[in-house]
């Protein structure tokens, strides 16, 4: 595949628009648990505790984005988008100016959702711009926003340092302003935007067995990669004890691995296949947070933690790379359905490392459950590929050899 042949299917200023949106908001999102040793010691929590103050925001995302799917098909995800972008502000007002309380924390914590629910519609933007052969690399492009979580893990611990969490929930309404300005001039909707259709429709997905399947998946993947990117600051600092600012640092660096190579997952999947290389991704995870379970030094637990992270992306993008072609004329909503159950993933996940910690006194038994997790994935998707690969699989695998194809007889 020719990067040029790529750039002139579709509309790069709409591709960095849903990759902004998506990068900036998820930089609001985690913004909480990068800032999780701050706001744990104002008010002395236990880990389990900050397991779910971490998880709350994910919570909140998860929450969102069916609706914002909805929305995406219904008004289009520019004017979506650009809501969720004015929402968002209302609890960063709130967070800056006012949380004194635990319970303030939690309320605004659920409303920073809307920042995660972002991916319902910065994916549906970047997708319906480009044709089936290039959906891995269009939808990894546009989710490797994740890469937020990198601006926010760097930064936020230094500014919380100097001038408290409370003014960098302040600072962060700068970069939303601006990008929000940047996406009404650049974001434009497809001109293949499908007709809205009647809600009972939306069950009707949800019952699908492959919904189902691509739920279980995603949840494991990009649950894992938000679940940890909002805990790992905390881990650091509990297990390791590091400083609150060397802990934002590892934590970057093992982020920057899985926000980075989701494209790359997306575009090995576009070559190979999607259900191959969530295979080798389910197994290598699985082994890595096993070994992370055992809790070896430090040197060796951010070096596993970088390729697990790693892995978690490219499968974030593998996982993409499926859905727009099982669910093209909805992908709105499927893209919101599959997205809330990643974010219920990335809620369950610190909530249950938070109670093993407090149960047992280290994070090892949680993540080696995990791992357990994974290798279940991996079974599973084992099973059920079969059936795709007698229907809707073999006839998209089919559609992306013909331009290939063409270009052979062409030479």
């Amino acid at each position: 595949m020719r990067l040029k042949d790529f750039a002139k299917s579709g509309h790069p200023p709409t591709l960095f628009s849903a990759f902004l949106y998506f990068d900036i908001s998820f930089m609001v999102w985690v913004l909480i648990g990068v800032l999780g040793v701050h706001i744990a010691g104002d008010f002395g929590l236990t880990a389990s505790q900050k397991g779910l103050l971490v998880a709350i925001p994910i919570l909140g995302g998860s929450l969102v984005r069916i609706p914002l799917g909805i929305l995406v098909d219904r008004i289009g995800p520019k004017r979506t988008g650009t809501l969720g972008q004015l929402l968002v502000l209302i609890p960063l007002v709130w967070a800056w100016l006012f949380g004194r309380t635990l319970h303030e924390i939690i309320a605004f914590g659920l409303l920073l959702g809307i920042a995660g629910g972002s991916f319902a519609v910065a994916l549906p933007l970047a997708s319906r711009w480009y044709p089936p052969r290039h959906q891995g690399l269009a939808m990894g492009i546009a989710g490797a926003g994740n890469s937020g979580t990198v601006l926010a893990a760097l930064l936020a611990p230094r500014l919380a340092e100097a001038i408290g969490w409370h003014n960098v929930f302040g600072l962060a309404m700068i970069p939303v302003v601006l990008t929000l300005m940047t996406f009404i001039v650049l974001a434009k909707d497809s001109p293949s935007q499908p007709a809205p259709k009647p809600l009972r429709s939306y069950l009707g997905l949800c019952r699908e067995h492959d919904t189902l399947w691509f739920c279980l998946f995603y949840s494991f993947t990009f649950g894992g990669f938000v679940g940890l990117a909002s805990l790992l600051v905390i881990f650091f600092h509990d297990q390791y004890g590091l400083s609150k600012v060397m802990a934002g640092n590892f934590t970057a660096l093992c982020v920057f691995a899985g926000s980075f190579l989701r494209p790359f997952g997306g575009y090995l999947a576009d070559r190979f296949g999607g259900t191959r290389m969530l295979t080798a991704l389910f197994l290598c995870a699985s082994l890595g947070l096993m070994a992370i379970g055992a809790l070896p030094p430090l040197w060796l637990v951010t070096t596993l933690l970088f390729l697990v992270m790693a892995i978690l992306g490219m499968g974030n993008g593998s996982v993409f790379q499926l859905v727009p072609q099982r669910f093209r004329d909805q992908i709105g909503v499927a893209t919101g359905v599959v997205g809330a159950a990643g974010g219920l993933g990335g809620f369950l996940l610190p909530s249950f490392l938070g109670v093993v910690k407090d149960a047992t006194g280290s994070y090892g038994v949680g993540f080696f459950c995990f791992g357990v997790v994974g290798l279940g994935c991996l079974t599973l998707l084992r099973a059920v590929q079969r059936g795709w690969h007698g229907s809707w699989l073999s006839q998209t695998i089919e559609a992306l050899r013909m331009p290939s194809q063409l270009a052979a007889q062409k030479e």
